[in-house]
């Protein structure tokens, strides 16, 4: 299992479930503040492409318009342990101290067997460990900033978060940027919308080999 000083994790990757159902996995992965969620936006719409959400579940507070059920499944600590304890997710992940965020296995399991292409918005331990349990049914994606320091004006821009949560999410991305080789692909987010070309190109090749 991977080591993490900044994180705690008590998730096992489950077998590989590469003969369930008839859809594929997209997992993307990235520091905060690279891009991803625009690059994903945009390719969601792409009807070729058949992608649709899992929707995760999270402990953290919902931000702006959020949704609960449509951007994430919005629950308390408690109400997460419960599922932890009940063996329901694939995988999860407490990134602090009660802020967890986890992937529930029956959401999933429905939306491959209606032959849907599941995409996965999550941290990199969350998607090695579903890269692992998907194995070749699933697509990698990192989405690298061009440097850390174009990280942070980006977050500094977002102008959501104290220096405090910009610093520690800075900390994170580093350590996070070391796991980019272990990815299938790795995107460099320094033209947006080349990086947008870059992973439609990537995910159509997966589909379409």
């Amino acid at each position: 299992m991977l080591k993490d000083n900044n994180s705690q994790k008590h998730s096992t990757p489950r077998p590989a479930r590469e003969g369930q159902g008839g859809g594929s996995v997209i997992i993307f992965c990235a520091p905060s503040g690279s891009g991803k969620s625009t690059i994903i936006s945009s390719l969601m719409p792409c009807q070729e492409l058949n992608l649709f959400f899992s929707v995760s579940a999270t402990t953290r507070p919902p931000r702006g318009q959020e949704r609960n059920g449509v951007e994430y499944l919005f629950m308390s600590p408690e109400e997460f342990r419960k599922h932890i304890a009940a063996n329901d997710f694939i995988e999860y992940e407490e990134v602090y101290t009660d802020r967890f965020y986890g992937t529930l296995t029956s959401q999933v399991d429905n939306q491959l067997a209606a032959g849907q292409n599941v995409v996965f918005d999550v941290d990199v331990h969350g998607g090695m460990r579903l890269k692992e349990c998907f194995g070749s049914r699933a697509l990698s994606l990192f989405i690298q900033p061009p440097s850390i320091e174009v990280l942070r004006q980006r977050l500094e821009g977002r102008g959501t978060d104290s220096p405090e949560v910009i610093q520690q999410r800075l900390d994170r991305a580093e350590y996070e940027l070391s796991f980019a080789p272990y990815f299938d692909k790795v995107v460099v987010n320094d033209d947006l919308e080349a990086a947008k070309t870059e992973a439609y190109t990537a995910i159509h090749n997966f589909l379409n080999p």
